[in-house]
């Protein structure tokens, strides 16, 4: 298997996706674009950084902390929506030199007496620590608890009639429920949930949950602690084919975050974030 690119080599291809995707971009969409520039294999794409603490991908992973140290460069910025954005500087610039990018950020955190990051920051950041908190607690659930958060986490995101069913032998089908729209549209939809650690989620499972919703509601939710292969989700999103959508181990977290379900944030200076186990272990 062909080895992920180290971070510095994503740092001119997302200043280029921002470029192209109008100055402005979700990760997934930098994700997408930086995937496609640096020709990335499927197999590098699904390479976990870690496949020990979770589903997060060497890409992700490093094109993460690639935003990061242009962040502080002062070519990129953020919203709490998680949209980056290039700044002045980024839009005016036609490239960068990663290797000047790196020294500056190792000068800025010396200066601010903090460990040296001229390399590349291992695993152990605080954004990974209470994350990988919350997807231990995850884990630590029981299938029926599992099934009840996620239940709680679509009646808190606007479903009504939720119900948890997971019968054996109903083509994985683990509970339904009604999507309303601004009180005048209404979709029933089916979902399916899978507490894995690492193992992704493969295009034959979206086939098989594609199968048994057929017939049964206008739309599917597939949501998991792990990943999707790039396979699964060109499978989910397929012409011709009901769409399934698809919440992964960072966005399931990062609902969660957003209701505050069994993870409370306080900003200071800075945010402090608490993961609450007890939470979890009572669902």
């Amino acid at each position: 298997m062909a080895d992920v690119p180290t971070f510095d080599v994503f740092m001119n291809p997302i200043l280029q996706a921002l470029k192209m995707l109008g100055g402005s971009g979700t990760i997934e969409e930098i994700n997408d674009k930086v995937s496609e520039s640096l020709s990335l294999t499927n197999e590098q794409l699904e390479k976990l950084h870690n496949p020990n603490k979770g589903s997060q991908t060497a890409v992700e992973y490093r094109s993460a902390w690639a935003r990061t140290y242009l962040k502080k460069f002062g070519v990129l910025e953020n919203s709490a929506r998680g949209v980056w954005a290039l700044t002045v500087k980024g839009a005016q610039l036609g490239a960068i030199n990663p290797r000047e990018v790196k020294r500056f950020v190792a000068s800025q955190a010396k200066d601010n007496r903090e460990s040296q990051l001229e390399a590349e920051p291992s695993d152990e950041g605080v954004e990974n620590t209470w994350r990988d908190e919350v997807m231990h607690s995850l884990i630590e659930m029981s299938p029926d608890a599992f099934e009840r958060l996620i239940q709680r986490m679509l009646r808190e995101s606007g479903f009504i009639q939720v119900e948890v069913t997971g019968r054996s032998g109903d083509g994985g089908i683990d509970g339904k429920g009604i999507m309303r729209l601004g009180g005048l549209m209404s979709f029933h939809v089916i979902f399916q949930c899978k507490r894995y650690q690492a193992t992704p989620i493969s295009p034959a499972q979206i086939r098989d949950f594609r199968g048994a919703m057929v017939g049964r509601a206008d739309k599917g939710l597939f949501v998991t602690t792990s990943s999707f292969t790039k396979d699964a989700i060109k499978e989910a999103t397929r012409d011709g084919a009901p769409a399934i959508d698809l919440i992964d181990r960072e966005q399931l977290i990062d609902k969660l975050k957003e209701l505050t379900l069994g993870i409370q944030s306080k900003k200071v200076e800075i945010e402090q974030i608490t993961v609450d186990k007890q939470w979890f272990a009572s669902i």
